[in-house]
């Protein structure tokens, strides 16, 4: 539930990676102060800005906007760290209002890496401040609290700055408000003559009469001819603004049919945000528009994509960083609130916010691309202003010259030649590690695939409804019915549909290069079963930052299958569902074929996580109260991996739930008090899955309940919750049990078109992993995990 604070109010928080989302009347600018105990800074480089907008554990806007999401992560601040400020100021020098008082009162929310609002404050009762500290962030007792403060400045950013210690306040001041005026500057439009991709939206080509694909205008996106609401908290896709990506960004969610409404990932990391979301998912939830700040432009190729199909058709695309994986998601990416969640921060120690290339060092442009003279420089895809996805991270390099066809995330190898697209890289993608490269650059290829996709339906939309114009037109004047007038109509549909699909080809065939070179690169947990990397099987030394837990794809290219990622440790529980699916992908099968599916999908993912964890380090329990997932689990059984036999029947499944929920309301406890050292020695602190057959078969009102209470409170403390059920035959719990349906993840033991794109309304297919049928992979694996856990004394 939101909390809505009032000034002075303060909230907890959870700890993780949060956003902060502003809104305000007209364009502002954002950022963030780091404080020590008593809210003192110590020198300017405490300070997020647009001058230097990522710091360890923050990021903030490049430029002023009337919509901003920033993003702090506790956990990576520096340890002197215990207050965060979140201020908001007027641009000096511009034609806005010269204070507060003109405007309507700011509006900011803080969410989590699902894409949920925690906590919202509207900034009321200011007058003459140009500036004011909208929140804190502060430690206390080793909690995150966060509190409404609406503290005001009429001396503006100089007196905020001063007011917290800062001795050199006027000329960080100066630097601040240098940024946001040369970033105006470079927010100018081209001429709409001009084929000139520029980062805000290009018009159409005036002899067309075509209208753009995709419009972007602050933190608001109107793709195609339609809306979708976001699976994540946020707002509807033509009016984004507070939602996360693909990737916990910005992550796809599942439709808003009732029970289907969850979102895959964290958030949405973007290319996260927030990924595959991130998606998506998913949680969990973010390039933008330089003339807008924090504006999502989805369904015009943007980033990976390029221009995509409306670009070439009816020149509606623009270029951009492409967002990091809600936070997205809403996130939401695929796995995350984001289907692949959000990826840490780019900035690191002693950078001073200072810009990190993280490019490939065999990517490099082979011929910088031209400006002219006597026309603003459009930003290039490091000096684009971050979307601030649910996960965001650092940007790419520059972007490909207008001539080189398809996607391009920075410039070529050195074989590559003007004019045609770059070879494609693995790991080419910001992170620390090459585990969280390709993590990245999963989330983008997902998020390139959503934009071209949409881009390419959003001119045949187009040209569809202008030929339908244009022809109406025609019938209704008699002196037209006769003549080349219908046929001209037709003529120029099928010309911009012809345009369109051989953009869409030339961004697909990038695509599946690059897909050819990342899938052979990924580590066990983001690799298929069929991978060589299973052959060759080895202990982790720590747990990875994600999971794949299937395949997404849309039906423009069938065989394109971008994985699909969720952050670990799982912070929203999965359900596998046995019933009768609604999509239209997978011929219907029958109940008994449904279920054993879904047990052996169930199977496969119990394994991949037993394997992607530390020996020792993950303990799955299993309830199966009649026995009838006894075959799918025979390899768990055989390999002694489980912490004890499946649980059978009632009693069976009231003592494994009484074991849980004690292990979370001990530790619970302990975290609160900071009292780790008095847990009893036999409880067992290794991360804890509960795989769940046959609900809800077995099951009292007081293990319903149990298992809900896991399912919201199990993911804090380490207890994750994977479900195989069929919701139809939990009706007769009534509403009670919805909670626990949307809390999680809900996956199909076939290929099936569930999962709903919050961004631009794709429904995705998704195609649970599993490992191939009579391959033993699977059954040799668990082995290997019980030799390790043998070896490891467990």
């Amino acid at each position: 539930m939101t909390a809505e604070l009032v000034r002075g109010q303060n909230h907890p928080l959870p700890g993780t990676r949060v956003e902060i989302r502003v809104s305000a009347g007209s364009p502002v600018i954002a950022g963030v102060t780091l404080g020590d105990a008593r809210g003192r800074l110590r020198d300017a480089g405490r300070v997020a800005h647009p001058a230097a907008p990522r710091l360890p554990g923050v990021e903030v806007s490049r430029q002023a906007a009337a919509v901003h999401r920033l993003a702090v992560d506790p956990a990576a601040l520096p340890p002197d760290v215990h207050r965060v400020n979140v201020l908001l100021a007027l641009p000096a020098g511009a034609d806005g209002p010269v204070s507060f008082a003109g405007l309507p009162a700011p509006f900011v929310a803080v969410t989590g890496p699902d894409g949920d609002t925690l906590a919202d404050y509207t900034v009321t009762g200011l007058d003459a401040e140009s500036a004011v500290v909208a929140l804190e962030l502060y430690l206390r007792q080793g909690v995150w609290k966060v509190r409404a403060v609406g503290q005001g400045y009429a001396q503006g950013l100089a007196a905020l700055f001063a007011d917290q210690g800062l001795t050199e306040a006027a000329a960080l001041a100066a630097t601040v408000e240098e940024a946001v005026a040369a970033g105006r500057a470079r927010a100018v439009s081209p001429p709409p003559h001009a084929p000139t991709r520029c980062p805000a939206t290009i018009a159409p080509p005036a002899d067309t009469g075509a209208a753009p694909a995709a419009t972007t205008t602050g933190s608001a996106t109107t793709a195609g001819a339609g809306t979708t609401p976001s699976g994540t908290g946020g707002a509807q896709t033509s009016a984004r603004g507070d939602t996360s990506v693909p990737g916990d960004t910005s992550v796809p969610g599942e439709s808003p049919a009732p029970g289907d409404t969850s979102v895959p990932g964290e958030s949405p990391a973007p290319r996260d945000t927030s990924v595959p979301g991130g998606a998506p998912v998913p949680g969990d939830g973010d390039g933008a528009a330089a003339a807008t700040g924090d504006a999502r432009t989805t369904g015009t190729g943007q980033g990976h994509g390029g221009p995509g199909a409306a670009g070439a058709a009816v020149g509606a695309a623009s270029d951009g960083a492409r967002p990091a994986t809600p936070s997205s998601p809403r996130a939401a990416g695929p796995g995350g609130e984001d289907p692949h969640g959000p990826a840490p921060a780019a900035a690191g120690p002693g950078t001073g916010g200072g810009r990190i290339d993280y490019r490939h060092p065999r990517r490099r442009p082979a011929t910088p691309p031209r400006t002219a003279p006597d026309q603003a420089s459009a930003p290039d895809r490091e000096s684009a202003p971050d979307q601030a996805s649910a996960a965001p991270a650092p940007a790419h390099g520059p972007s490909t010259p207008a001539s080189a066809p398809g996607p391009s995330r920075g410039g070529g190898a050195p074989q590559d030649v003007p004019g045609r697209a770059p070879q494609p890289v693995a790991g080419d993608a910001p992170g620390w590690s090459m585990e969280e490269r390709l993590h990245n650059q999963v989330w983008g290829m997902f998020e390139d695939l959503a934009r071209t996709v949409a881009a390419y339906r959003s001119a045949v939309d187009f040209a569809d409804a202008r030929q339908e114009r244009e022809l109406d037109g025609v019938l209704a004047d008699p002196r037209t019915r006769i003549g080349p007038a219908a046929d001209a109509a037709r003529a120029k549909h099928d010309a911009l549909v012809g345009q369109a699909e051989a953009a869409l080809e030339r961004d697909l065939a990038q695509l599946e290069a690059e897909a050819a070179v990342v899938e052979p690169a990924l580590p066990p947990a983001l690799a298929g079963w069929d991978s060589p990397v299973w052959r060759t099987y080895e202990p982790p030394a720590e747990r990875p930052m994600s999971l794949r837990v299937g395949e997404l794809s849309l039906p423009e290219r069938v065989g394109l299958r971008i994985p699909m990622l969720v952050r670990l440790p799982l912070e929203r529980g999965l359900w596998i569902d046995s019933g009768h699916l609604t999509g239209s992908v997978s011929p219907p099968a029958d109940a008994d074929e449904m279920r054993r599916l879904a047990a052996l999908t169930a199977t496969d993912l119990a394994a991949r996580l037993l394997a992607v964890h530390p020996a020792g380090e993950l303990t799955v329990h299993v309830i199966d109260p009649a026995g009838e997932a006894a075959t799918a689990l025979l390899p768990l059984v055989e390999a002694g991996v489980l912490g004890g036999p499946p649980a059978a029947g009632a009693s069976g499944v009231a003592r494994t739930l009484e074991r849980l929920t004690r292990r979370v309301d001990l530790v619970q406890m302990a975290v609160r008090s900071g009292a780790a050292d008095a847990l009893p020695p036999d409880l067992d602190l290794a991360d804890q899955l509960l795989v769940v057959h046959d609900f809800p078969h077995g099951f009292d009102d007081r293990a319903v309940n149990q298992l809900r209470y896991l399912a919201d409170e199990g993911p804090s403390v380490g207890v994750g919750l994977m479900m195989v059920a069929d919701r139809e035959q939990a009706r007769g719990y009534g509403p009670v049990l919805d909670p626990l349906w949307r809390a999680l993840l809900r996956l199909s033991p076939v290929p099936d078109d569930h999962l709903a794109d919050p961004w631009v309304g794709h429904a995705w297919t998704f195609t649970p992993s599993r490992a191939p049928a009579g391959s033993g992979t699977v059954a040799r694996v668990l082995r290997e995990v019980a030799a390790a856990r043998r070896a490891a004394g467990g």
